[in-house]
């Protein structure tokens, strides 16, 4: 059957409705599709992180791999051949990739380092293609947006790799939240143990690994030498030019949380301080303070951050780990990490009964879009939603680059008191890599 026909027999009614609880709906999938029918799913991407998105879309047709480690290739490759009985396509480039398979695929997942995450997914939306990308969105503020916006025109259905958001005690946590049953919400505090810092230049400069395309890798980054053990495969996300640091890699799973249950959009202002600013790496430590404004009957609040070497031992008078949220009401707190929520002051809620159930379990993260891209149903972090996450996240290292207080104008993404800001909120690409 040819590919018209293909789409011609596949053509169903789409599933419109949201269901009950859920932040934001998906985008309509562009062709809805038979649920039964297996989309063709192009990975780029396919180790580490990576390899788990290649895992988690394995129900459908994987037809085409790209990554530009050839051992990560092959690797991924004969797993789906012995796993799958599949002969996926294999390529080095992303946009090789795009131009060869054109109406081959249906939809794409892109797990690279973050400064490749803007430029694979703007390709393969404008070409028509379903995306599922892994945080954060995007490498800048700018990047976040144009995504986003570039999602909602051509209607493809969309989701932000923060799985845990698919985890039954986030529900748990967003329903308690907006009962009310610690009252209005002032302040947020979220923390992470974990440090992506890096305080002196390392490796040896060396000819890059024959099985590793180093230009291609690079990809919209400046032309460098190869330097074994400073960037790839694993240290990336200490440095400017290719990650965000631990803010750039954790927050979206952790500020997902507060995002969803208190409907955060845009902050107003976003202060950071660390040790001093590195034009190149990222540093130990960070705390982000944001201010929100009131959402409807939710009141303003207030969001910090904290990470690396400045994380709290104790919040709001309780102690805690070394990862998670406190919301902090009028009436009371609530603890919450990934798996399990604890409401204070503990006598007080000694008998506390969570609210009836409104946000249905997930399927699965992975699965939510496989279901959108055949059936035009909502997933809970598409490019909508989870692009204004970003885009509050990477402001972040705006302002800690920047060293000043930022009064935030998110639509025309501008900080309003501090025009130097412009060159962390957007950034140049190397010709044929750019993002518009």
């Amino acid at each position: 059957m040819n590919q018209q026909s293909r789409r011609s027999f596949l053509q169903t009614s789409a599933a419109a409705a949201v269901a009950s609880g859920l932040y934001a709906s998906g985008a309509e999938a562009q062709d809805s599709k038979n649920p039964l029918e297996k989309l063709n799913i192009a990975c780029i991407g396919t180790a580490n992180r990576a390899a788990a998105d290649v895992e988690g879309v394995m129900s459908d047709n994987i037809v085409a791999l790209c990554d530009v480690d050839a051992v990560y290739l092959d690797r991924s490759k004969k797993m789906l051949t012995e796993k799958k009985g599949l002969e996926p396509r294999t390529y080095a480039d992303y946009r090789e990739m795009l131009e060869a398979e054109g109406d081959k695929i249906d939809a794409v997942t892109v797990a690279t380092t973050d400064h490749h995450h803007a430029p694979a997914s703007i390709r393969a939306i404008r070409a028509g293609k379903h995306v599922y990308c892994e945080k954060p969105l995007t490498h800048t503020v700018q990047e976040a947006r144009i995504i986003s916006e570039a999602a909602a025109e051509k209607g493809v259905a969309t989701q932000l790799g923060t799985q845990i958001h698919a985890g039954n005690n986030y529900r748990r946590v967003v329903e308690i939240i907006q009962s009310g049953a610690i009252g209005d919400v002032t302040d947020v505090h979220v923390w992470v143990g974990k440090g992506w810092g890096i305080t002196e230049l390392t490796g040896v400069e060396a000819p890059p690994p024959e099985t590793l395309s180093w230009d291609l890798w690079l990809g919209p980054a400046k032309e460098r030498p190869y330097v074994a053990g400073r960037y790839h495969p694993a240290q990336w996300r200490r440095w400017w030019e290719f990650g965000q640091g631990t803010l750039g890699d954790m927050a979206c799973h952790y500020m997902d949380l507060p995002f969803w249950a208190l409907k955060l959009r845009h902050p107003t202002h976003c202060e950071a301080e660390g040790a001093e600013v590195h034009d190149q790496m990222a540093p130990t430590g960070l705390t982000v303070r944001y201010k929100f404004p009131a959402r409807g009957d939710m009141v303003a609040c207030n969001l910090t951050w904290h990470d690396g070497d400045r994380i709290p031992k104790e919040v709001a008078g309780e102690r805690v780990p070394a990862s998670g949220v406190m919301f902090v009401g009028t009436e009371g707190k609530l603890f919450s990490d990934y798996g399990k929520y604890r409401l204070f002051p503990s006598d007080k809620y000694q008998a506390f009964e969570p609210p009836e159930k409104t946000i249905p379990d997930s399927i699965g993260h992975h699965q939510e879009w496989i279901k959108a891209c055949k059936d035009g149903s909502p997933t809970t972090c598409n490019f909508d939603y989870s692009g204004a996450l970003t885009e509050s996240v990477l402001l972040g290292n705006v302002a800690y680059r920047t060293g000043k207080s930022l009064e935030w104008n998110a639509a025309d993404l501008k900080a309003t008191n501090c025009p130097e800001a412009d060159a962390f909120i957007s950034k140049q690409y190397r010709a044929g890599w750019e993002v518009s």
